[in-house]
């Protein structure tokens, strides 16, 4: 049982979170560890367990705030307007997910790794705001895609969420990986987060 306010308890975990994410900016996941992170506190290490029990659960955490800010932004396109075009609707979704970087590199890391390192009740948080993020884009799709099947749409959601997963890789090649795919012959021309997104969603809608 951790001691403390619910204030007090709600703002050490975003202490943890917030030295995660700023060690994420530019550190890798493996390079990270759970010394790097304490390292960042005003508090003993140890401390850390009373509310994180692996590195996992903190980048989880991280991830389902970053999932809590984007369902924020999506929200003010689905209840700020009365009607969006297709092109509308499309640049307003890709320029969502275009300002969430630290979000596009979240989704590229194998998740799985991180989910089956965390308890079940840290998870069973993070899925419930990925519901939350399903039913806005429900809402979002439903309310601009006039004329479109309930199934079609639903469909459309999980090309749209297959499509977000690789997004990163595409929009931030390394150094090393340019210089490999110019050894290896292959054409590859970084492109834009907004402007991929942007065009997939057109084509899909």
């Amino acid at each position: 049982m951790i001691k403390g306010t619910p204030e007090l308890i709600a703002g050490r975990r975003e202490e943890i979170i917030n030295a995660c994410e700023k060690l994420y900016q530019t550190m890798s996941f493996k390079e990270i560890t759970l010394k790097e992170i304490g390292n960042e506190l005003p508090f003993s290490r140890p401390t850390i367990y009373n509310y994180f029990e692996t590195k996992e659960e903190i980048f989880l955490a991280l991830f389902r705030r970053e999932y809590e800010r984007w369902i924020v932004d999506l929200d003010a396109i689905h209840k700020g307007n009365d009607s969006l075009t297709k092109e509308a609707l499309a640049s307003k979704i890709a320029r969502s997910l275009a300002d969430r970087p630290q979000l596009l590199k979240l989704i590229a890391m194998n998740i799985y790794d991180m989910e089956a390192n965390s308890r079940i009740e840290q998870l069973t948080e993070f899925k419930r705001t990925y519901r939350r993020l399903i039913n806005t884009l429900e809402g979002i799709f439903g309310k601009f895609l006039v004329g479109r099947a309930e199934g079609e749409k639903k469909k459309l959601l999980y090309m749209f969420f297959s499509f977000v997963f690789g997004v990163y890789p595409m929009t931030n090649a390394t150094e090393k990986q340019r210089e490999a795919m110019k050894i290896a012959e292959i054409d590859f021309e970084q492109v834009d987060a907004y402007d991929l997104t942007k065009d997939f969603l057109l084509e899909l809608f």
